[in-house]
């Protein structure tokens, strides 16, 4: 461990040609953490800005509020990277102690910083609040660091030399404010302090063919492909995600690979460069300047969610029915009284009127719609749990498509939006060819 007494300086030399290659470990700091009552999504969000920006992620590790295991994971991380990056702990409560364990590991005090100081005093004066002594604290940081100033919140960044030519970058745990200053701190003045290879990622959306199946379709491809090139499958709900990750290439090689799978496995490909299928459909009807309205029973509103949870698509989605009740899928979307007493709510006829029903509705290019058992319970001999109708609404007439799942509720719901924004997407495409 790295000691050293009293203040000492930051050194970067932008210019220089004796840089290190970068490897970052990352150290997210919380006992809420641990006890899962809250999701750490800041690895994952570091993990891919660290990526983008060419820097390979060794090492993601969460501890408690712990000054022990936060001083072995801080020593351990040190061992295997150049840069170690930590978020939380950074708050003005007893329970926050990672200032005071960076403090006891780089062997310096407290100091008030001015910059630090004047930040959290603009951020209460804007909200009209008194600055207490307690919150004044926030702009106390080791004095062997330098602040790297947060505009979002009272907690700076803090950034360490350890004298070896690693790094140490301590920040907040709220989402937005490690985001804000990953983007606007951190990243870049690791880029300045390190060497930064090339790192170009690919995601291919597969959907329709099963994990093992769809490795056996493209084996031929996968073992052709150039060393450089590493393939990782990552199976969700009724779909595979197919990672390509190729380090130092170039872009005409990863187009070149993409192109060989396409020749392999087109016709279960929704879209390339996506994190989701919802993301390939909304970039489809957006491109093609078409709007989309949902009808949704056993999905509960989840489709809709998936697409307006992204931004822009008020460009294209006109908006959704949830019609979990017979009598909302009649008063509502006009599905007739007989279909529903005749053929059941879980019916090609029922899908068909809603998705007619909602597009008529809302006046919308094309409507997708959703019937069925999610289950665990509501089914019968002739429509067990997981039997699930789908349709899709458009000037070119309206389609439907019966699809059987297993009796696990989440999953159900989750491969049905899957499914039924896959088929808009290879529908759309067919139709507006």
């Amino acid at each position: 461990m790295y000691k050293k007494s009293g203040i000492f300086a930051l050194l970067i030399n932008p210019t220089a040609n004796h840089k290190k290659q970068m490897k970052v470990s990352i150290i997210n700091i919380g006992d809420e953490l641990l006890i899962g009552q809250v999701v750490n999504g800041n690895a994952a969000e570091m993990s891919r800005m660290l990526t983008a920006a060419g820097m390979e992620v060794c090492e993601t590790t969460v501890v408690g509020d712990n000054a022990a295991d936060i001083h072995k994971a801080l020593e351990r991380c040190l061992a295997i990277s150049g840069a170690v990056l930590l978020t939380g702990g950074l708050g003005p409560t007893r329970d926050d102690i990672t200032k005071s364990v960076l403090c006891d590991h780089f062997g310096c005090g407290m100091r008030e910083d001015a910059e630090a100081l004047a930040n959290v005093s603009r951020l209460f004066a804007a909200k009209g609040y008194p600055l207490t002594e307690v919150n004044r604290q926030q702009a106390w940081v080791p004095e062997c660091c330098t602040v790297l100033n947060n505009d979002l919140g009272t907690a700076p960044c803090m950034w360490f030399d350890t004298g070896d030519g690693k790094v140490v970058a301590a920040m907040p745990g709220v989402p937005f404010e490690m985001r804000y200053l990953m983007a606007h701190r951190v990243v870049p003045r690791l880029a300045e302090h390190f060497a930064v290879g090339s790192i170009v990622c690919k995601n291919v959306i597969v959907q329709g063919i099963g994990e093992s199946f769809l490795s056996d379709m493209i084996k031929p491809w996968e073992l052709s492909l150039p060393a450089d090139i590493k393939v990782a499958y990552l199976p969700e709900a009724g779909m595979v995600k197919l990672r390509l990750t190729m380090r130092g290439g170039g872009a005409a090689m990863m187009d070149k690979a993409v192109a060989g799978l396409y020749e392999l496995a087109a016709d279960y490909i929704v879209g390339a460069d996506a994190e989701s299928v919802a993301e390939v459909a909304a970039r489809v009807m957006k491109e093609r300047g078409l709007s989309l309205s949902t009808a949704e029973s056993c999905t509960g509103g989840r489709i809709a969610s998936l697409l307006t949870a992204m931004a822009g698509a008020s460009d294209y989605f006109k908006g959704g029915v949830v019609a979990y009740s017979n009598e909302v899928k009649e008063s509502v979307l006009g599905v007739r009284r007989e279909t529903l007493e005749q053929h059941g709510a879980v019916s090609e006829e029922t899908v068909r009127q809603m998705a007619e029903g909602v597009r008529r509705l809302t006046g919308s290019d094309y409507a997708v719609a959703t019937t069925g058992v999610a289950g665990p319970g509501g089914g019968t001999a002739e429509k067990p749990v997981g039997t699930v109708w789908i349709g899709i609404a458009s000037a070119h007439g309206t389609e439907a498509k019966l699809v059987r799942y297993g009796d696990r509720r989440e999953q159900n719901i989750a491969r049905t939006c899957n499914e039924v924004l896959a088929t808009l997407v290879r529908t759309v495409r067919k139709q507006q060819r």
